[in-house]
């Protein structure tokens, strides 16, 4: 029996696909299961609820072999911490009495760089790996850097004006992933019965990009000019305040930002066991140029 959390989210329901064609037992906490593909609804047995209510968890994890954890953002939690490590403690508490084997959890780079105790909303993910793993659940962490398919909450302004922003200097080079390689990296762990213990698995993508790099191959594939802005932390913070985004989650952004300019992404090598193959012009041709011409 394999637990999916956030089965409608990003990874979550690019996970499910590809589960959806093993033979296991597939249950999912969702809270709401119209939001389940059509073609996966009478594949999975539901359980409706929120992931970070005790009850909930409680009956999503009886008799569960394995569990895929992943914590939605929260802009309105009180502190980085209630968002991650609050959010998970009911599930590490029913991971031990139901005895749960293995847990694979959506995490990110940092653990070990001199960043990795101020980079807000990364500091926090890392506590709830310690926290998951402190239970004696077997767990994998899969230590994620920046996502292609954010840049996705920006379709309108690239399509409109050719522009998209960051708050990162435009030549600095970092690791980027597809959500898809992270979604195929948690299948292949949540189907292995082999693995024990308690272990980090980086996706790193097949290259590091640049915002300018990034810019180009977006000018490539979308037939169009498109150029990088740097706004400023202030900036992207007011502009986040103005969207209801609370406090606490602000400054976790903001603190992670800074740590990922100062090198929170590049303390782990890229090899052939930490790349992940999806290239961003296959991105771009793929994903983004589809969304940007609908």
């Amino acid at each position: 029996m394999i637990v999916i959390t956030t089965p409608t989210g990003d990874i979550g329901s690019q996970l499910l696909q590809h589960l959806a064609a093993s033979t296991e037992e597939l249950r999912v906490v969702v809270r709401d299961p119209a939001r389940l593909a059509t073609g996966v609804r009478d594949r999975v047995e539901v359980v409706q609820g929120s992931h970070g209510d005790a009850e909930v968890v409680d009956r999503a994890f009886a008799g569960a072999d394995v569990v895929f954890w992943l914590v939605p953002p929260d802009p309105a939690a009180a502190s980085v911490d209630a968002a991650y490590t609050g959010f998970t403690r009911p599930a590490a508490e029913a991971f031990t009495r139901h005895g749960v084997r293995r847990v694979v959890g959506v995490s990110a780079l940092g653990r070990g760089t001199p960043v990795a105790g101020r980079a807000g909303l990364v500091t926090a993910t890392l506590a709830m790996d310690d926290l998951i793993a402190g239970t004696g659940v077997a767990y994998r962490s899969l230590a994620n850097p920046g996502f292609m398919d954010n840049l996705l909450r920006q379709v309108d302004s690239i399509r409109d004006r050719g522009v998209f922003t960051d708050v990162v200097t435009a030549d600095r080079r970092t690791p980027m992933v597809a959500t898809r390689d992270i979604a195929d990296a948690a299948a292949r762990l949540l189907l292995d019965t082999t693995w024990s213990g308690v272990g980090t698995v980086p996706v790193l993508g097949p290259k590091d990009l640049s915002p300018q790099d990034m810019a180009g191959t977006m000018s490539e594939v979308l037939g169009t000019p498109i150029r990088y802005e740097r706004e400023s932390y202030e900036a992207q913070a007011a502009r986040m305040s103005s969207y209801g985004v609370g406090a606490a989650f602000v400054r976790g952004m903001t603190d992670m930002m800074s740590a990922k300019e100062a090198g929170l992404d590049a303390g782990v090598a890229r090899t052939p066991e930490t790349a992940s193959p999806t290239t961003f012009h296959q991105w771009c041709e793929q994903v983004l140029k589809p969304a940007v011409s609908g």
